[in-house]
Order: structure tokens, then C-alpha cells, then sequence
């Protein structure tokens, strides 16, 4: 068959196709090739389909916005005086039809204010998580005695950054910093096992963030296999004092790296964190011989043999969604690969 009946064949059976990993992953399994002695978690960074130059500010939105509803304003009040020449002008039509270039200018004005108040109702919502944090900080403090320092912060804003984006080729793609510089994209995850670099578990998210990433990624690696790993390793950006006490009620020897703070206030906080405090004396300890060492040569090597060798380096389909089943598919076609040669 030719691309587009592969590609037709894909579209249709996307959501089937995604389930297939599972199915692979515990043939996997039942050869041998996945024993979760030991798992490692990453993140990488892929492009999405979409170029980060269709992407627009919140301050070019607003004043993108007030432009083109001037220009729509302009033509419907010149329309309004021309209404007596109607019959002329537009013979047996009902002489209210937009012309094609101002129903264009109004289409661009309602995905402009859609994604203004997408922006805004995201800045809405960090700046409630963000009062929700405090709040609990600061009862953590009373609790613990604790004497308070500094003053008190400003309450967030609730109106998004000025220089918050929103793409509009794909409007839940986000621009992302990678060491080569920025891109339109997804950060796709996974959780790869270390008897033969099988991924067991996979995720994506829109955000820089790895943080919100371990729990699901770890819980996902029970629900596809029925049980749970012995052991779990992941660099700092997976490193949090909810997550470390996640692995802990599920029994999960942790391998964190913990990183370093980039403000004062920040090492203070982390210095002060129990688990995070442990978790950097049992890595210090165990120095070259610590765990957390398997976690290069177990996952790094994976999304090299998938962007590298395999030359997968953006998704095709866009919406979380949609490209959340093609990162499925990727990962069900690598665990296929390994499969076939442990054959």
C-alpha cells in the first residue's frame, strides 16, 4: 500500500493501535525480557507539528485582537450606510453575507480570543495552585513552631505573563527549551526496564516539568504488568519531597538525584526537606556504586536508538491526544524491535 492508505489505516485505528503496547509489553514479559528489578525514567523533548512561529503573545493577542475588531467594525458601519444600495449591489441575496475577507478577519479574531482566554484561565489556575501551596506551607510552619521570616510575598497575578504563548497550528503544543535551543513541542516520557531496555510505562506532557511525571509513570507500570518495580531511578527533575514519599508508600527503593537549588531561599527549603535530605545522603553514601548510576545506560540509550537511529524527531498528528497515541505507537514499535532480536 502507498503512504496515504498507511497513514488513512493509522488515522482510523489510532486508539487501537495505542493499545497495542500493552499487549507487546507483556509478550515481553513472558519472554524474559523484563524482570522490574530495576526501572529508569526519563523525558525527552520532541517536536510537534507545528511551527513555533504560529505561536503568538498574550500582549500581540490583545492587541492583535483590538485591531482586527476595529477592522470588522470599520466594514460593518460602512455596510450600515450602504444598506439603501443593497438591491444594487447584491441583487436577489439577502445583502447582510460578509465578504470573504471580513468573515477571514472574524474567524482570526474568535481563535485569537479563544486562545486569550485559554492563556488567561491557565494564569487563573497557577495563581490558585500557587495560593493552595502557600496555604500549606504556612500551616506546616504553625505546626512544626517554626517562627516566621521575611515578609509576607504579593498574591500571585492572576493574568497571564505578557509573554505567555499560545500556538495556533496546534494550540496544546508548547514552546520548549532543549540544549539545542527552543522548539514547538511535547515532552514524551518513559519508563524503561533494565533487562533489555524494554519501556514499560510511557507518558507526554506539554510542560517543561518532569515532576508530575514519576507518579503516573510509576503507577503506569502496575496497571500494565500487574505488579511493581523493586527499584526506580531518575534525575532531579523528578525530584520532590510528594514524590520521594510516593515511591516510599509504594514500597519503591528510590535513586532521585536530588540537584542543586538555584536560589538560596530553595536550598534552604530542600536542606529542610526530610526525604529530599535522605535521599542526598543514600546517593552521597553510595557514591560510585549507587543505583542511580544504572540510570544513564538503561533510558539515555533508548530515546537515542529512537531519535537517532530510528530518526523520529516530531510527531506527525497534533492535540494532546492524538499525539499521546502516536508516542503509544512509537514505544510499542520499540519494545517490537527488541522483541525480534532477543528472538
Amino acid at each position: 500500500p502507498d503512504f496515504r492508505t498507511i497513514s488513512e489505516f493509522r488515522r482510523r485505528h489510532l486508539t487501537a493501535l495505542a493499545g497495542l503496547f500493552v499487549q507487546v509489553l507483556q509478550l515481553a514479559e513472558q519472554a524474559g525480557l523484563v524482570k522490574l528489578g530495576h526501572v529508569a525514567l526519563d523525558g525527552s523533548k520532541i517536536k510537534a507539528n507545528a511551527s513555533r512561529h504560529k505561536a503568538m503573545s498574550y500582549d500581540r493577542m490583545k492587541k492583535r485582537e483590538a485591531e482586527l475588531q476595529g477592522e470588522v467594525d470599520r466594514w460593518l458601519k460602512a455596510a450600515e450606510a450602504a444598506d439603501q444600495e443593497e438591491d444594487r449591489l447584491y441583487g436577489d441575496k439577502r445583502g447582510d453575507e460578509l465578504p470573504a475577507w471580513v468573515a477571514d478577519k472574524q474567524k482570526r479574531l474568535e481563535k485569537i480570543r479563544q486562545a486569550k482566554a485559554e492563556l488567561e484561565a491557565e494564569a487563573k489556575a497557577a495563581a490558585e495552585e500557587e495560593m493552595r501551596q502557600r496555604a500549606a506551607a504556612e500551616a506546616r510552619r504553625k505546626a512544626e513552631g517554626r517562627k516566621k521570616t521575611g515578609k509576607t510575598p504579593a498574591p500571585p497575578k492572576t493574568e497571564p505573563d505578557g509573554r505567555a504563548q499560545r500556538n495556533f497550528t496546534d494550540p496544546q503544543s508548547r514552546i520548549l527549551k532543549t540544549k539545542d535551543g527552543y522548539i514547538q513541542g511535547y515532552n514524551a516520557q518513559a519508563a524503561v526496564d533494565a533487562t533489555a531496555q524494554i519501556i514499560v510505562a510511557h507518558g507526554l506532557t506539554p510542560g517543561m516539568s518532569d515532576q508530575d511525571q514519576l507518579v503516573p509513570l510509576v503507577d503506569g507500570i502496575e496497571h500494565n504488568l500487574g505488579r511493581k518495580p523493586k527499584q526506580v531511578s531518575a534525575d532531579c527533575g523528578y525530584c520532590s519531597e510528594t514524590n520521594l514519599a510516593a515511591l516510599a508508600d509504594r514500597q519503591i527503593s528510590a535513586y532521585i538525584a536530588v540537584g542543586r537549588a538555584k536560589h538560596p531561599a530553595d536550598a534552604k527549603r530542600k536542606i529542610a526537606a526530610p526525604l529530599t535530605k535522605a535521599m542526598r545522603n543514600k546517593l552521597k553514601r553510595a557514591g560510585y556504586r549507587s543505583r542511580y548510576r544504572l540510570r544513564k545506560q538503561i533510558v539515555e540509550p533508548v530515546f537515542g536508538q529512537i531519535k537517532q537511529a530510528r530518526g523520529f524527531r516530531q510527531f506527525m498528528l497534533r492535540g494532546i491526544d492524538k499525539v499521546t497515541a502516536e508516542w503509544a505507537l512509537i514505544c510499542t514499535a520499540h519494545n517490537l524491535t527488541k522483541l525480534a532480536r532477543a528472538a
